[in-house]
């Protein structure tokens, strides 16, 4: 069973409609049990980043992330709230990731809204996956380069596509939105 985690950050019915579509079963629950019964756990989000965290934490649900150790596909915010240190309200994230996660100079049209491709890719999720392939993003803050980046992208400043670490996964596109690349992603990640 796939888990997708319910912890009020936004768009998490197009994420199931995505696992559905691609055959697979999920369940969206912030239940500790569940998530802990699951195979595969994946934690979108939509939102600002102080508000989604203070949620978790409420919730005991960041204990519970940072303990998981089967696949987990963290997906924009989601990505963002594995590293470090966030920008946004200065929140500190569950530090899965060593990166930080800052603001966009503001040198040109802020958030990064639209279709764009990749600088690098390098992992198990980008089978298949070519830097000329288009992904769909959604931001204004973004998480640097680091040892954890697995894909780069470039808007304004170069920065983490898609990060790894152990068991978790993230990217800060959304697959879910990405089309058949997207889908194929994801599909990467369900098979694991």
């Amino acid at each position: 069973m796939i888990a997708i985690v319910e912890y009020n950050a936004g768009n998490i019915m197009s994420v199931r409609n995505a696992v559905n579509r691609l055959g697979y079963e999920c369940m969206i629950t912030g239940n500790r049990t569940d998530l802990l019964a699951a195979d595969k756990v994946i934690f979108p989000g939509v939102g600002e980043a102080g508000s989604a965290m203070k949620y978790l934490k409420e919730k005991g649900l960041d204990e519970t992330l940072r303990s998981l150790n089967k696949p987990i596909l963290g997906i924009c915010l989601g990505l963002q709230l594995l590293c470090r240190y966030n920008e946004e309200s200065g929140t500190e994230g569950l530090g899965i990731f060593s990166s930080d996660v800052k603001l966009f100079p503001p040198v040109d049209k802020i958030p990064h809204m639209g279709w764009n491709n990749f600088l690098s890719v390098n992992s198990e999720l980008f089978k298949g996956i070519s830097l000329n392939d288009d992904v769909y993003y959604v931001h204004s803050y973004y998480a640097e380069i680091s040892a954890c980046t697995t894909a780069t992208c470039d808007y304004i400043v170069p920065f983490s596509a898609a990060m790894k670490k152990d068991n978790f996964f993230a990217t800060q596109f959304h697959p879910e939105k990405s089309a058949g690349v997207g889908e194929k992603i994801l599909r990467n990640f369900l098979e694991l």
